[in-house]
């Protein structure tokens, strides 16, 4: 069967796509791999790149990051460039697979500025990552005018019965200043119906 190669890393903002693992290094705790991903979302909205949202996917044991994105929507006119799924599918491409939950790979999560959309959500039950952390609530960015769509109530206990182990609310407040950073500096609050 012949595979044609999708290519996620051009979605990728430049300023972006000059950050590598080697660069970043590993990053042993949950707050740091956090503050990094809040940090793609912040530098996102500085250089008006796209909307307040980032992602990374790392190693588990390791620390050491496989991918990241950010949210890209608008500057790409893509409905899904949303930070999780360019980060998820850049980590897939990078590995040669289109699951992260293969025998022999390394556990791998996600960690992303803000918990997932609808679309995200389903995302992540196919990406194969066994983790996944999150920063801001949906709340929260509902607050800031983005529709969110709608996922399981009980979203994160769906996650679980999957074997994907789901952190909530870290580093929340540094999440949601991103969020409010993006609405002072009038950033576009965009979303696929009408308000």
């Amino acid at each position: 069967m012949h595979r044609e190669r999708y290519n996620p890393e051009a979605l990728l903002p430049s300023w972006l796509r000059e950050l590598s693992a080697e660069k970043c290094g590993a990053l042993p705790s949950d707050e740091e791999r956090m503050k990094l991903a809040i940090e793609l979302a912040r530098q996102n909205v500085l250089h008006g790149t796209g909307g307040p949202f980032g992602a990374a996917v790392f190693d588990r044991s390791t620390g050491v990051p496989v991918a990241f994105g950010v949210n890209r929507v608008v500057g790409s006119n893509c409905s899904h460039a949303h930070a999780e799924m360019v980060a998820l599918a850049i980590a897939e491409q990078r590995l040669s697979s289109y699951t992260l939950n293969r025998p022999g790979f390394p556990r791998y999560e996600l960690v992303t500025s803000s918990e997932p959309c609808a679309m995200c959500f389903g995302a992540i039950i196919w990406s194969g990552v066994s983790r996944l952390v999150c920063g801001a609530r949906t709340a929260d960015a509902e607050d800031a005018g983005f529709d969110e769509g709608a996922k399981p109530q009980e979203w994160i206990a769906e996650l679980e019965k999957r074997g994907i182990e789901v952190v909530t609310d870290l580093c929340r407040s540094e999440a949601c200043e991103v969020l409010k950073l993006y609405l002072d500096r009038r950033g576009i609050v965009y979303n696929g119906r009408a308000t």
